[in-house]
């Protein structure tokens, strides 16, 4: 039987997409996989389709580490509208309830620090998350709800940006899985007004900044124009994901048994956790485990050439 030929180029590096309002997070991903005709693609965590902000994008062996971006802490700058509770948390839903807003900037301010540190959040149906394979969204839209169960998240930092009668403007500092929505509506509640959010723009994941995404127009208009060198400029290598871990630079013998799947002692790595494992020539070969042992195994490798 004849082998399926692959589509697309075997590309790999991350894409700091600026991901436009009203579109899908997997719509984006699926426009650039096709402006870069690459063979795999991934993203690292759905943003709201009214959302815009920082979307990595993972290509090829890059995909091998999204979730450690998946797992990254988060920044937002969110507009949240008071005295207005809708089905969805934000302005895609119905307004199932008005009521006044008679809020001070002060007493804002005092109920938001409220929300700083560690606390719980029960997911909306109106989220990504999954059912038994389905996501709570589509449950949700056929009428269906379902019990979840509350989660722990952090917030580390809550500024207010503007305070104008019933609208608000912050910036928030967060763990993953942290659900905006609930905090504007947990927000709105505690006030006695409800709330929920007109904007959200997601302004870094992990070290990725919002000043270094390029947007889909922009890719689009470089496709138009035949640069496909500077759109593979674009992409960043693997290991960016990675910037803040420990790394460990290996001789050619250890990285020759790392290679072949083998748990290596090495001197000077740390005594526990993951790290990066740089070989020889200052190549990233991919992320190793410290075992029981102490010994340096093998977690995820690239790709190896033949």
């Amino acid at each position: 039987m004849a082998r399926r030929r692959k589509r697309g180029r075997d590309i790999s590096g991350i894409l700091l997409l600026n991901k436009p309002t009203d579109m899908t997070s997997n719509a984006a991903l699926q426009d650039a996989k096709y402006l870069y005709f690459a063979s795999k693609a991934g993203h690292t965590g759905a943003l709201d389709p009214i959302a815009t902000g920082v979307l990595p994008v993972c290509f090829g062996e890059a995909t091998k580490f999204s979730q450690f971006l998946l797992n990254a802490d988060k920044k937002y700058r969110v507009v949240a509208k008071l005295g207005q509770k809708t089905t969805t948390a934000d302005r895609e839903g119905e307004v199932i309830e008005s009521r006044p807003v008679e809020v001070t900037k002060e007493q804002f301010v005092s109920v938001m620090q409220q929300f700083k540190g560690t606390i719980s959040q029960v997911p909306s149906m109106y989220s990504a998350l999954k059912h038994k394979g389905t996501p709570l969204h589509k449950l949700a839209r056929q009428g269906i709800e379902v019990e979840r169960e509350a989660r722990e998240v952090t917030i580390y930092s809550l500024e207010l940006l503007n305070f104008n009668d019933d609208l608000v403007e912050m910036d928030v500092h967060c763990s993953k899985g942290t659900y905006i929505r609930n905090l504007v509506e947990d927000i709105g509640e505690t006030l006695g007004c409800g709330g929920h959010v007109l904007e959200l723009e997601r302004t870094a994941v992990g070290q990725f900044d919002l000043n270094e995404t390029i947007s889909m127009e922009q890719l689009r208009q470089m496709k138009s124009d035949d640069l496909k060198l500077e759109m593979d400029q674009l992409l960043l290598p693997v290991e960016e994901a990675l910037n803040n871990w420990p790394k460990v630079e290996l001789s050619e013998n250890e990285a020759y048994y790392l290679k072949q799947g083998q748990a290596v002692q090495i001197a000077d790595a740390p005594s526990d956790g993951m790290v990066c494992l740089i070989e020889p020539d200052n190549c990233f070969l991919g992320i190793g485990k410290i075992d029981d042992d102490g010994k340096v195994a093998p977690s995820r490798l690239l790709k190896q050439e033949n």
